[in-house]
């Protein structure tokens, strides 16, 4: 970094990558400070300046002694431990050390104490709401919310005609043949644990997943022009049951309520559907397989005289972007219900579903919402 670069960086003030302190003597509120920037989007820690940005300086006594305390704290105080780089910038008023942290790979990164700090504007917080914690070791890969136990839905809530038909004709074997009992059979799949159904298997094969979870549902609704309004609706519906019984109502739901053309059909014909089916079956199935379901809230579909609205909860998964996904790249949230979803829905699982629905029909726009913790896929109906 030249001195120019820095008397800038002064000049902004402190922001959520870079933290200005005049000194530090304690290494754990250096390491405190070095897991919120590697929880976060990565940053500097800006060694020998005030909060108002103005240099005090380090003497060379400092450095040596900050890049023991520096080592000392981000190999031993930092869970997992991290890979902090320094560098002595000259400054008019001193020299400034400067501690650069990128975004952490291996979130969350932990203190000694084992606080999960982040950023929080130029300030850092603790991470205390559970949710929020549930949602980084997710990021992380450590856990995935398809698995989480549906509590108050057991082996006895199993929808055991279906199941019974969906295991003859997944393994070609009947369930009486098995040697295992049912609720061990359900745990071998990674259904359930304990005789307690995950939320995987509930949404699979609970006669009434939304006894328990009542939110993992689709609220649908048609408006008559292009704007939402509570009080005057062409139609309204909660979709719930099964994944699968989810899944084909909602393209039902759709298929309902948009235009049809008649094209050289006759006039007594069901005419075809203003958006092709396989777009609403990728584009449904991604919805229902690779939502959020640490967050408590329905899938929405909101269906205007020009367009359809699908809104999942949860924004794209680590590092994912629109153009990513695009492309064909994927991250599976869910592993239980993707590996299932390929057996009970049309869903390939191979990441190129979005793919597949842009070549059908490319009047769809992607949104991945961060602040809303969301992802909107918004298809336009032609006219």
């Amino acid at each position: 970094m030249e001195t120019a670069e820095l008397i800038d960086i002064l000049a902004r003030g402190e922001d959520s990558r870079h933290q200005f302190k005049e000194n530090f003597f304690n290494a754990d509120s250096l390491a405190a400070e070095i897991v919120a920037l590697c929880n976060s989007n990565g940053g500097m820690i800006l060694i020998g300046v005030n909060d108002s940005g103005e240099v005090s300086g380090v003497t060379s006594e400092d450095i040596g002694r900050l890049n023991q305390l520096i080592s000392n704290a981000a190999s031993q105080l930092v869970r997992p431990p991290v890979n902090p780089e320094t560098e002595n910038i000259s400054h008019p008023n001193g020299l400034v050390m400067i501690v650069s942290l990128p975004s952490g790979i291996s979130k969350p990164y932990m203190d000694n104490k084992g606080s999960i700090w982040v950023k929080s504007g130029a300030d850092k917080r603790k991470v205390t709401a559970r949710e929020e914690m549930q949602r980084m070791f997710q990021a992380a890969g450590l856990i995935h919310g398809d698995e989480v136990p549906a509590n108050g839905i057991s082996v006895a809530d199993l929808d055991q005609i279906y199941f019974k038909e969906f295991f003859k004709k997944e393994y070609e074997e009947t369930l009486d043949e098995q040697e295992s009992s049912l609720p061990q059979l359900l745990q071998n799949m990674n259904l359930c644990r304990d005789s307690v159904m995950n939320v995987a298997g509930a949404l699979l094969f609970a006669k009434r997943p939304q006894f328990r979870l009542p939110n993992f549902i689709v609220k649908a609704v048609c408006y008559p022009g292009n704007t939402i309004n509570e009080d005057n609706y062409l139609d309204s519906r909660d979709i719930t049951g099964k994944i699968a019984d989810i899944f084909q109502q909602t393209i039902s739901f759709i298929n309902t309520n948009i235009r049809h053309s008649q094209g050289s059909k006759s006039v007594n014909s069901l005419g075809t559907p203003g958006i092709p089916r396989i777009v609403l079956e990728e584009l449904i199935a991604n919805a229902l397989i690779h939502r959020d379901y640490f967050i408590s809230a329905p899938v929405r579909v909101f269906i205007f005289s020009d367009r359809v609205e699908i809104l999942s909860p949860g924004h794209l998964p680590n590092n994912l972007t629109i153009e990513n996904i695009k492309s064909g790249n994927s991250n599976i949230r869910n592993p239980i219900l993707a590996s299932f979803a390929a057996k009970t829905l049309p869903y390939r699982g191979l990441g190129n579903g979005i793919r597949r629905a842009l070549k059908a029909y490319p009047d769809i726009e992607f949104f991945d919402e961060k602040d809303g913790n969301l992802f909107k896929v918004i298809i336009k109906i032609r006219d």
